[in-house]
């Protein structure tokens, strides 16, 4: 069920049983080659493709597009709430949910730098509301909830995520190729960091001059339709989970 085609009694009528998810995303920077609204775009088909699975069990807000994307600000097009603006906004939202009488909130992620503000603002809920033990406040990031690392068989180089990378390049390709300028001719820049396990503060400059992250010379359609499918199939699996939630238990 989408929350924008309802009317407020319509809202008034469902049931405060179902979970209700919060789509956020970004507008930024995505190298040379992919246009500024790729987390967006991307997230967009996910949270298609797992509604056409799940029917009405699940509430569905729009899209939040801006993101917390500091870190690309040195890019034309980049749009971006401060962090804790950020936080604060995605607070907002869940504090307007629970008046509202839902009590299974799920924000779902599709942009890097919203995954520290997004379990931050969760976490913050729910001391807000620590008398209340019927409340679960989720975050989650798409690409992340299957099996990690990801078992993408053969043909993939990148075995996580990157930025404009050959898995963000393939999803593109695979649902907007005319916005995909050259990828081929992108040079391979290397995902991880010498300092991990530690949280490292970062900018994308001084990572990539180009503004992308990984292999993206190495997209192809095909593997984006992969890609699609495996992430909605974990999304769909994910928020089963959460309906499933008896209302009271710590497990799912």
């Amino acid at each position: 069920m989408r929350l924008e085609e309802m009317s407020w009694p319509t809202a008034s009528s469902v049931s405060r049983d179902l979970p209700v998810v919060v789509p956020i995303a970004a507008v930024e920077q995505h190298g040379a080659h992919l246009p500024v609204f790729t987390d967006s775009m991307l997230l967009g088909e996910v949270v298609r493709r797992s509604a056409e699975v799940l029917g009405d069990s699940i509430v569905w807000t729009p899209l939040l597009w801006l993101g917390n994307s500091h870190h690309h600000m040195d890019f034309a097009g980049t749009l971006s709430a401060g962090p804790r603006t950020y936080l604060d906004l995605l607070g907002d939202l869940i504090e307007n949910l629970l008046t509202h009488g839902f009590r299974r909130i799920v924000l779902l992620n599709g942009h890097g730098g919203n995954i520290t503000p997004a379990a931050q603002a969760v976490f913050e809920a729910r001391q807000r509301h620590r008398e209340r033990d019927d409340l679960l406040l989720l975050s989650a990031t798409y690409w992340l909830l299957g099996k990690q690392p990801v078992d993408l068989g053969s043909g993939f180089v990148q075995s996580s995520m990157g930025h404009a990378c050959e898995w963000e390049t393939s999803m593109i390709l695979r649902l907007a190729p005319h916005l995909v300028g050259d990828y081929k001719g992108a040079e391979s820049v290397p995902t991880g960091d010498p300092f991990e396990p530690a949280s490292r503060g970062w900018i994308t400059n001084e990572r990539s001059a180009r503004g992308h992250i990984g292999v993206p010379s190495q997209a192809t359609p095909e593997k984006g339709e992969f890609l699609f499918s495996r992430f909605s199939q974990d999304v769909a699996a994910f928020l089963n989970r959460v309906t499933a939630w008896d209302g009271r238990a710590w497990g799912a």
